[in-house]
């Protein structure tokens, strides 16, 4: 299978300051958006009435104007609540669809409000150690020193 290309056709494309490859499907290249992924990509191809095997090279500016409306405002093409990936969020009680740049800065302050109020999460941010509940007795030990520093002298 080749891939013909019209004069019309990005090698690479520019949305949310992400740099988008044009030669990949639609709904696989709009994942490269951080805090976008398969399903939500899915999601929006449909409400912006793009077929999911298109190029993403081929889309005219309307339609990548058209999505970018969708990710930004998702909740006015009625996507489900649900769906979003920032709900309930603890400072302005909002439920949005946060992405790039806000998402990366979102992160931090949760991180940030977890140490503040001496969470055990937050703790555990602070002391570079697993989070989640993983054992940490025998695993993860790369980039760290093992045993005494300089070592036992023999007598």
């Amino acid at each position: 299978m080749s891939l013909q290309m019209s004069p019309e056709f990005q090698h690479i494309l520019r949305v949310l300051n992400t740099n988008i490859d044009g030669k990949r499907k639609v709904m696989f290249a709009i994942t490269k958006i951080t805090g976008i992924g398969k399903r939500f990509s899915n999601l929006i191809c449909k409400k912006a009435e793009i077929d999911v095997n298109r190029r993403a090279g081929t889309l005219t500016n309307e339609e990548i104007e058209k999505l970018v409306a969708i990710i930004s405002n998702p909740k006015q093409f009625k996507v489900p609540s649900w769906f979003v990936n920032r709900q309930k969020d603890i400072v302005t009680g909002k439920t949005t669809q946060v992405v790039v740049n806000g998402l990366i800065g979102k992160v931090r302050e949760d991180i940030e409000r977890l140490k503040k109020i001496r969470a055990h999460r937050g703790i555990r941010h602070y002391w570079g150690v697993r989070v989640r509940g993983q054992h940490t007795k025998t695993t993860g030990r790369k980039g760290r020193t093992v045993g005494m520093p300089g070592g036992a002298a023999p007598k």
